[in-house]
């Protein structure tokens, strides 16, 4: 596949779901442009119509109206979060300050998906919750008036901390947060802080202080770069070319696949710098490149946990051994994401194996050929989408459509981004 022109990717996954919270809890009316308009984003508005605020129909390149109630209303029905924990923890937060009882549930997947790692320090600052499913959805929390926590979180989730953040926005109280891996991606923070709320960092702690206010807003919502991540690495295995995409995040939270990348060999360049409510966007412009095997080490992980089944396709094409270190959180993801990367890149010929909570890759030139099973896993599709663009490569997906989760129209894109006309061939950087 040869690539050029620019294009440009989906809005942040992580910033909608939180400024369409935030923006339904801003008493008036906000607007949001660039909002994500996939399955995940539609979950969050549907809960938060079931609770009082009013949002217009999410719909590509049309700016969202949120008009915010204030408080959330007691919901009349359970709450379906589809199959975004996203949706889940974040709101589960926000309950537990509001004095009434909510039932949240999902889809056969989320259902599945660990809710106490959330609930434990919730229920320590007070919210009272009742289980139906073990560790998993439906949950029915009782919000109460809540106490100040100083927590050390079990793993580095953006989630967990989140949760606990708006739980202590919302319920007014005082919060210290400690992660053992790295930082997690830091959205929550900024948005916090943009509304006049005290956010600082301390020799590994996160401290918030209740004293901000929520008030209407308009914000542009940037590019995901989890999803910019599968385009740069169909230009990077691209046969020649170049492409541009445009406006995407690049908080360095998020953006800890293109240092990997880059370490692998890859030929990736940042223009266009620009600010947008806090976070940080530019233009990200990719050539072909010959990668190298890495390791990646526990530290790195949180930074970019949703990009390794993308890293781990682009390792199989590469010289040597890319390690993936304490990758264990995987298998709670959608899907068992761990073991389902190992046995994928088997199953299309390359070389990959599970060992504790490592994932080992081993690279070679071999057409992949064969077919993936996804378990209805979207970033499982989209990587194994983009090693089908290798030349010769014979790939069946079992379900593509779920790349909709959180990336509308990826197919489409990525055949957008081949070049009709033959390309020049581009130096390709060699390990």
């Amino acid at each position: 596949m040869n690539v050029a022109g620019s294009v440009r990717v989906p809005g942040d996954k992580s910033i909608t779901h939180r400024v369409l919270l935030l923006a339904a809890l801003a008493r008036g009316t906000s607007n949001i442009g660039g909002a994500l308009t996939s399955l995940d984003a539609r979950s969050t508005a549907r809960v938060l119509r079931q609770l009082g605020a009013e949002l217009s129909p999410l719909r590509p390149g049309v700016p969202v109206t949120v008009r915010g109630v204030g408080k959330f209303r007691r919901p009349e029905g359970p709450l379906f979060c589809g199959n975004s924990g996203t949706t889940t923890r974040l709101l589960l937060g926000l309950l537990s300050a509001h004095r009434f009882s909510a039932t949240l549930t999902g889809d056969r997947s989320l259902r599945r998906r660990p809710m106490r790692r959330v609930t434990v320090p919730l229920a320590s600052m007070g919210a009272r919750f009742t289980e139906g499913n073990g560790d998993g959805l439906p949950l029915t929390v009782k919000g109460e008036r809540l106490r100040p926590i100083s927590y050390e979180m079990p793993v580095s989730s953006a989630q967990i901390k989140s949760a606990i953040l708006l739980a202590g926005m919302a319920g007014e109280v005082d919060v210290a947060l400690r992660e053992p891996h790295g930082r997690s991606r830091d959205h929550t923070e900024r948005l916090l802080r943009a509304f006049g709320y005290e956010v600082s960092e301390d020799d590994g702690w996160i401290h918030f202080t209740p004293g901000g206010h929520l008030e209407p807003f308009d914000v542009q919502v940037p590019g995901d770069p989890s999803s910019a991540a599968f385009l740069v690495g169909a230009a990077t295995l691209a046969q020649a070319g170049e492409l541009m995409i445009a406006a995407v995040g690049i908080n360095p939270t998020r953006t800890g696949f293109l240092d990997v990348l880059r370490r692998m060999g890859a030929a990736i360049r940042l223009e266009n710098r620009a600010d947008s409510f806090g976070e940080p966007v530019g233009d990200l412009v990719v050539r072909p490149a010959s990668l190298r095997g890495t390791e990646v080490s526990a530290g790195e992980i949180p930074g970019l946990i949703d990009e390794i089944p993308l890293l781990a396709v682009l390792a199989s094409r590469a010289s040597g051994i890319t390690t993936f270190r304490q990758v264990g959180e995987l298998r709670v993801k959608e899907s068992d994401r761990l073991g389902l990367i190992a046995e994928n890149l088997r199953a299309v010929g390359a070389e990959a194996e599970v060992a504790g909570d490592d994932l080992v890759v081993i690279g070679s030139d071999r057409v992949p050929k064969g077919r993936v099973r996804t378990a209805a896993d979207h970033r499982l599709a989209m990587a194994f989408a983009v090693l089908g663009t290798v030349q010769g490569a014979r790939i069946t997906i079992d379900d593509m459509a779920c790349a909709a989760v959180s990336f509308p129209g990826f197919p489409d894109t990525l055949k957008r981004i081949s070049s009709r006309r033959r390309a020049e061939p581009a130096p390709r950087t060699r390990a």
